[in-house]
């Protein structure tokens, strides 16, 4: 009698596959099912956690050699389809020219496509500080959901999630500063966010971004400004120059407050007490 044709891989090969998209796509025919769409009935994500999408070149050249590897998320709305996640990839092939994109469908309310947008963003590198700390304040509003409970969907641990939630309080002058400073680190912008108002938030911001403030004269200045202590030690002035390998200067004042004058001055006083060391001869023995 002839054996039955075996069809399939052999038992010794495994299919390699990514486990989020292999659930979603064995889900029963009422779940998530992957499907090609037109791309000219899809429409963005109202929602987008990100301020802006960044340059998608290095990505729309990924998808002009390979196509695209990982479906978007989307969900019938009417006759066309809202974007849950994968704004970028969407932007890239528009901007090549697809026709249409792989998605998988799924079938979810506005809270629940609100929050797979905000997890599947917060779970990419690229996103700035800020906008990972608007985008977990997002989950907790709209979800009502603690630091425990984001760190659980988020992947994080929870001392990270509430400093990172501290800093969606800075509010967008003192943001501005920031990023035009290059940006600050994390323990930094907590210290900044400690602070009860917002005007003391931006002159924090402006006074580290102007002297070039270390993380420790950050700190004491932060307790002077939380009234912690009373006094400053020193005022810190900073300069740090492009070519960071030639030199820092740093100048510490008796004073509490100085003005950009102030330090011009003692400056120049530098100089011109150098300059008369030079001009005095060598005693000679």
């Amino acid at each position: 009698m002839q054996k039955a044709k075996k069809s399939g891989l052999p038992v010794s090969v495994a299919m390699k596959h990514d486990g989020h998209f292999v659930d979603l796509i064995s889900s029963r025919s009422l779940g998530p099912r992957i499907r090609m769409i037109p791309l000219e009935k899809i429409d963005p994500n109202p929602h987008q956690a990100r301020c802006e999408l960044g340059n998608i070149e290095e990505l729309q050249d990924s998808i002009r050699s390979k196509g695209i590897l990982e479906p978007i998320l989307v969900r019938a709305k009417g006759s066309r389809f809202e974007i849950i996640a994968g704004e970028r990839r969407y932007m890239a092939s528009k901007n090549l020219g697809l026709k249409e994109l792989p998605c998988i469908d799924m079938d979810v309310e506005d809270n629940e496509a609100m929050e797979i947008a905000l997890i599947e963003n917060l779970q990419r590198k690229d996103l700035d500080i800020f906008e990972e700390a608007d985008g977990l304040q997002a989950l907790a509003d709209i979800h009502s959901y603690n630091h425990e409970q984001i760190s659980a969907k988020i992947g994080k641990a929870r001392s990270t999630i509430t400093e990172i939630l501290s800093i969606s309080r800075i509010p967008r002058k003192a943001r501005d500063i920031i990023n035009e400073a290059g940006g600050f680190g994390r323990s930094t912008l907590v210290e900044i966010a400690k602070l009860k108002t917002e005007d003391d938030m931006i002159r924090f911001a402006h006074d580290i971004a102007e002297r070039r403030l270390t993380r420790e004269d950050t700190r004491d200045l932060a307790k002077y400004l939380k009234g912690k202590t009373k006094k400053l030690k020193y005022y810190v002035y900073n300069f740090v120059p492009e070519d960071t390998d030639r030199f820092r200067l740093r100048l510490e004042f008796k004073k509490q407050s100085i003005s950009k004058q102030e330090i011009i001055a003692v400056l120049e006083e530098i100089i011109d007490q150098i300059r008369k060391k030079e001009e005095t001869p060598a005693l000679k023995g």
